[in-house]
This record gives structure tokens, C-alpha cells and sequence, in this order.
């Protein structure tokens, strides 16, 4: 298996909807392209982290724990609940200036949405070593891998985020804003309790 077999099965990964996608969507429409730009490099900085975990074979021990991968997995679905809860209760109007300031919150959030997940995790051990050439150093190849992972879901975020800002002014409209962080808080609240009831 070569790069561009792992190239291509990331790729599909990258496109499924997932939390990742939809804070950057969310966050494109209502704060505008910068903010996204800003929650998907902090996206990417947590699959850079799940990347050299699988080098070092911190991943292996998050599978094999039980009772770590469970508090990994609750304090992830704690912070989804805490995003979808915090869109269902809003009712900040975000515009003007506001709308684009990218604040330096947004990449925590985005590495919090990536590195609180340990199914991201687990994703990296069993899919990484399979295109490890044998006897090839593992640390450097699990980083070259995770690269191209981390090139495709900057690209993919790029593309949420320009769609989404070209359609900014009917969507940030006050009324189209609140629908859409309804839609948004209860997508995030799903991808909670999917994270929590299904190890």
C-alpha cells in the first residue's frame, strides 16, 4: 500500500460529516471565513496529535485501557453536549465586525472538537500502520501519513469555509442565523450521544 492508496481511503474519510465539518460550516457562516480558517487549523493540530500518538504507541495504550479511552470518550461527549447546548440557548446576533474576527478561541475549539474524540484515535492506530513500509521508522512515516491526512482536511475546510462565506449575507441574516443554530446545537448534541452510548 502506497501514498496514494492511503491518499485516497483518507479522502473518503476526510468528506464523511462529521463534528469537525460542521464546526467549521458553523462557524464559517456565522463568524466568517477567518474564524473557520482558524477551527480548522486547530482541527488539523489535534489529528497532528493523534498522528505522533500513533507513532509513539500512545494510541495503542488508549485501545487497549478500557477506563481511558471511556474518560476520553465522556470528556469528548461532554464538549460536544457543551457546543450544541451553548448554539441551542444563543442569542448573540453576529454581525459586522464581530462576524469576522477571527478570536483566538476558535482554534482551541477546534483542537478540543478533534483531540477530545478518541475514535479519531483509535481510527489512527488501525489505519497508519497498514501503510508503514515494514522495517521503515515508524514515528517519521505516522507523521508523512498524518501530513497528507492533515493537507486533505485543510483543503476540504477551505471549501466548506469559501461556500459557506459566499453565502454569508442571507445566512447571517437574525432569523436564518437562529434556525441554523438549532440545526447546528442539535447535531452537535447527536454527535454526544453517539460518542457516548456507542464505544
Amino acid at each position: 500500500m502506497g501514498l496514494l492508496t492511503f491518499a485516497g481511503v483518507a479522502a473518503l474519510l476526510t468528506l464523511v460529516p462529521g463534528p469537525d465539518s460542521l464546526l467549521v460550516l458553523r462557524t464559517a457562516i456565522a463568524y466568517g471565513r477567518r474564524s473557520a480558517f482558524v477551527a480548522a487549523l486547530g482541527i488539523q493540530a489535534g489529528c497532528l496529535w493523534w498522528g505522533a500518538a500513533a507513532g509513539f504507541g500512545l494510541t495503542a495504550v488508549l485501545a487497549a485501557s478500557h477506563t481511558l479511552y471511556t474518560v476520553l470518550r465522556w470528556a469528548g461527549a461532554a464538549y460536544l453536549l457543551y457546543l450544541g447546548v451553548r448554539l441551542l440557548v444563543n442569542r448573540e446576533e453576529k454581525t459586522g465586525d464581530a462576524a469576522e474576527s477571527p478570536g483566538r478561541g476558535w482554534f482551541l475549539r477546534g483542537l478540543l472538537t478533534n483531540a477530545l474524540n478518541p475514535k479519531v484515535g483509535v481510527f489512527y492506530l488501525s489505519l497508519l500502520p497498514q501503510f508503514v513500509p515494514a522495517g521503515a521508522p515508524v514515528l517519521p512515516w505516522s507523521l508523512l501519513l498524518t501530513g497528507v491526512h492533515v493537507a486533505e482536511g485543510l483543503a476540504w475546510c477551505t471549501v466548506l469555509t469559501v461556500l459557506a462565506d459566499r453565502l454569508g449575507r442571507l445566512l447571517r441574516r437574525p432569523a436564518v442565523g437562529r434556525v441554523l443554530d438549532r440545526v447546528a446545537g442539535t447535531a452537535f448534541l447527536g454527535f454526544a450521544l453517539r460518542l457516548a452510548l456507542r464505544p
